[in-house]
């Protein structure tokens, strides 16, 4: 069985919307093919705009149809899309427009292209924004449903997408909820709190926990910013410790977030797992991964240190 990345599923979402929505216009800066866009490209040109290489022009076009009352979705890279960062604050978040950005091969998943394309600042750079909202689907089914709930709800929006293609967690059924982690497993020893493609990895971890008599509870965060503050808390007032894993710096990411909340309402030990202070590097997309820590083993291993095994 073949799957889908979410920036694919990003892609088919976006032209299933383009056949009712006539007010959405896609806007790119020559990715296209890469971002998923081309496909929207295709079936309405008439709503279609590739501005070149050029971000920043990007993004004031995007405003202007936003002013002119068009839902717009606006594609690149995170690595690129974040040269704009001053007309995405001071235009679009400032006058809090109509604006999604569909930040695509973030994180380690553009792997063979290397440090200058990927992209694990964004998180921390976008939620500091205020008016911005920011999301990261876990899987493509998940993707699909969001992008679904973005083109009704009004404001501006950072969406995370990834390159690679991974299995699904959720099936057709699921509903996606804009604000609301999504307890994927019950548990009372260790909460574990993942986002995007690392979910898969807090599932995989769960399972091992399992078999050493360790019942971890997982929560999939697709929504960084604003936070469900309530569920995050509750996590932690369940297990009384909590691991938290990101494909992202672990500076000013999920986990600093989600330390944020904990430091004020109820304090936990807790562990982040995410792309230490350091660049990427060009290599396979699996290997990568293995070599900075963003897995399964690294989660049981964080969980063990606060369960106080040190093995």
């Amino acid at each position: 069985m073949s799957y889908l990345s979410t920036r694919e599923a990003c892609g088919n979402a976006l032209t299933e919307l383009g056949e009712t929505e006539k007010d959405i216009f896609v806007l790119d800066a020559d990715l296209s093919v890469s971002t998923q866009t081309k496909k929207f490209a295709e079936r309405y040109p008439q709503r279609f705009l590739n501005v070149g290489c050029a971000e920043q022009n990007l993004v004031g076009t995007a405003a202007g149809l936003a002013i002119a009352r068009k839902t717009v979705f606006v594609g690149s890279y995170a690595m690129f899309i974040n040269r704009a960062w001053e007309q995405i604050r001071n235009t679009i978040s400032h006058d809090n427009l109509n604006v999604k950005i569909l930040a695509s091969h973030s994180g380690m998943t553009n792997a063979p292209d290397g440090a200058s394309h990927q992209c694990f600042e964004d998180i921390a750079i976008m939620r500091v924004i205020p008016n911005m909202s920011v999301l990261c689907p876990a899987d493509e089914i998940e993707a699909k449903k969001l992008i679904l709930a973005e083109a009704y709800r009004k404001g501006p929006s950072y969406i995370r997408l990834n390159r690679i293609a991974t299995q699904p967690i959720y099936d057709i059924d699921y509903e996606f909820e804009f604000g609301k982690a999504v307890q994927i497993k019950e548990g009372t020893d260790v909460t574990v709190i993942a986002t995007g493609t690392m979910v898969t990895e807090a599932i995989k971890a769960s399972e091992v926990l399992k078999k050493e008599g360790i019942n971890a509870q997982i929560l999939n965060v697709h929504t960084l910013k604003p936070l469900d503050n309530d569920t995050i808390i509750k996590a932690a007032k369940d297990t009384g410790r909590v691991v938290t894993i990101e494909e992202h710096s672990r500076y000013g990411g999920l986990g600093g977030a989600i330390a944020e909340i904990l430091a004020e309402s109820y304090p936990v030990p807790m562990r982040i797992i995410g792309i230490k202070d350091r660049f990427g590097e060009s290599g396979v997309y699996e290997h990568l991964i293995n070599k900075f820590g963003l897995n399964a083993s690294e989660i049981v291993k964080s969980a063990k240190i606060l369960l106080g095994e040190k093995k």
